[in-house]
């Protein structure tokens, strides 16, 4: 099956067809650096990354470029609500974001550029469109002349002359403007306001020109894919079409992926509404692969509601999953070796598998359908509960097939993100932690074998007290995390 997106400029489903073939250029909007990001934000950076690790996993090279806006209102504002340079504010929040990112095991951009260190290649686009007579100059201010660029509104759908006077929160009323809907390219300093000098006075970048001349620097003039929340489609990437096509001619990008927006307790969760979770608070009680788990779990395109118990859900998911590659592990188990001939109940497991990887490769193929993707692998996870459960003494078949189904629900789930790692503890540690587990099952164990109760039971208790659940079963008493 070929890859089918939907994309947000046609409003249809289109088959995938990059420009080069076996090559992918993509270009993510990426955080302006104020404050902690949230996890409505991180839903975007998820969904950015998963589509490039699907895309890997299919066997394409991508290019993955995600911008940092580090001048800019909210910016300064902060920096002026706080008695500290912009710049110490962009300076620090950039930190904190990479550094999220990687409590995430977000796949890092291949490049990550900043507006401050594009000024030059900034002014340059923008005299370039000033010279096109495509934008004018009013007191040291640039706009972008709507009226010249006959497909305004092509991708949202926003008419002209339906665009009113401030309808983005970050577009000032400007009754200088020659229509409502002209934007900044370049905003004129105000005094003692940080700035560079351009031929227009001193100043800075408007919000929409870094995405434009970064994505054109680093991936051309055309692109292939084109991300973003849905709240972005007006006016940010509208007006990234107007100014790069209408300086180039040519196509921004060919295909535009827009994720929903997180719902908390009914509403668009926001910092300006005041009522978001940043990504540090949630991880402080849920791992990354919780987090990831609950923002894959709905498809991207539709909105996802944060209930008080949907991280919980997806950590018990998550448990799920981990705990069905520990029985696999736990029978001695860890490798998948080479493909043998299977009959029986094992060429159905074997079967199994194989629908499997299909049915996430249809879900996947399937405009990113990452909640069919899940699904498939749950469907496996139950195949191999059962085929443990119902056969005490493995065969050799049995142990092979059981390593191909270990395989491939780990190659699976890396693909969405998901390690399965417990407790993201590195090797050495986790086997300390199982060693140490063990020892006190056959404390636990001798204790029993001699009626001490109180002991057996202290052990017991104390291991579930740390989320460590124990099963006595026939073949000896097993633990799992919960």
């Amino acid at each position: 099956m070929a890859l089918m997106i939907y994309n947000s400029l046609t409003k249809r489903k289109e088959e995938f067809k990059p420009l080069v073939e076996g090559q992918v250029k993509m270009y993510n909007c990426g955080p302006t650096v104020y404050d902690y990001f949230h996890i409505g934000n991180a839903r975007n950076f998820i969904t950015a990354e998963t589509v490039c690790r699907y895309l890997e996993y299919k066997g394409y090279k991508v290019t993955f470029i995600q911008n940092v806006t580090d001048v800019e209102d909210k910016i300064i504002n902060k920096a002026r609500e706080l008695g500290v340079k912009p710049s110490d504010v962009a300076e620090k929040f950039t930190e904190a974001y990479f550094e999220d990112l990687k409590k995430l095991r977000t796949r890092t951009p291949d490049v990550s550029p900043k507006a401050t260190e594009h000024i030059d290649d900034i002014i340059q686009f923008v005299q370039k469109l000033v010279e096109k007579g495509i934008a004018y100059t009013i007191d040291g201010d640039v706009y972008f002349e709507v009226s010249k660029f006959k497909d305004y509104g092509k991708l949202s759908g926003q008419k002209i002359e339906d665009t009113e006077a401030g309808a983005s929160e970050r577009v000032a009323i400007d009754e200088r403007k020659r229509h409502p809907a002209d934007f900044n390219l370049w905003k004129a300093s105000k005094p003692n306001e940080i700035g560079w000098k351009s031929p227009w006075g001193m100043g800075r970048p408007g919000w929409h020109i870094e995405c434009s001349v970064m994505s054109s620097k680093y991936l051309g003039e055309t692109f292939d894919i084109h991300l973003g929340g849905n709240d972005l489609m007006f006016p940010h990437h509208e007006n990234e079409i107007a100014q790069s096509e209408a300086l180039t001619g040519k196509l921004l990008a060919r295909y535009w992926i827009h994720n929903g927006m997180l719902q908390l307790t009914g509403a668009k969760m926001s910092k300006s509404l005041g009522n978001i979770k940043t990504i540090r608070e949630i991880m402080e009680e849920y791992d990354s692969d919780a987090v990831r788990f609950y923002l894959l779990s709905a498809h991207y395109r539709g909105p996802l509601e944060l209930s008080d118990n949907s991280l919980d859900e997806a950590k018990k998911a998550v448990q799920r999953i981990r705990n069905c590659v520990d029985s696999i592990e736990r029978l001695g188990i860890k490798e998948e070796t080479s493909a043998i001939a299977f009959d029986g109940i094992e060429k159905e497991m074997n079967d199994i598998i194989v629908s499997t990887y299909k049915k996430f490769e249809e879900s996947m193929d399937d405009d990113f359908n990452t909640s069919g993707a899940i699904g498939a692998i749950f469907e496996l996870i139950t195949a191999v509960n059962k085929f443990i459960a119902q056969n005490e003494n493995l065969s050799e078949q049995g142990k092979i097939v059981l390593g191909r189904a270990r395989s491939a629900i780990i190659k699976l789930c890396q693909v969405l993100g998901l390690e399965l790692i417990k407790e993201n503890l590195p090797s050495e540690d986790k086997t300390l932690l199982e060693g140490l587990i063990n020892l006190l099952i056959q404390i636990r164990q001798n204790a029993r074998q001699k009626k001490d109760w109180e002991t057996g039971d202290m052990v017991r208790d104390g291991l579930a007290k740390l989320k460590i659940k124990l099963e006595d079963t026939r073949d000896g008493t097993i633990w799992k995390m919960e």
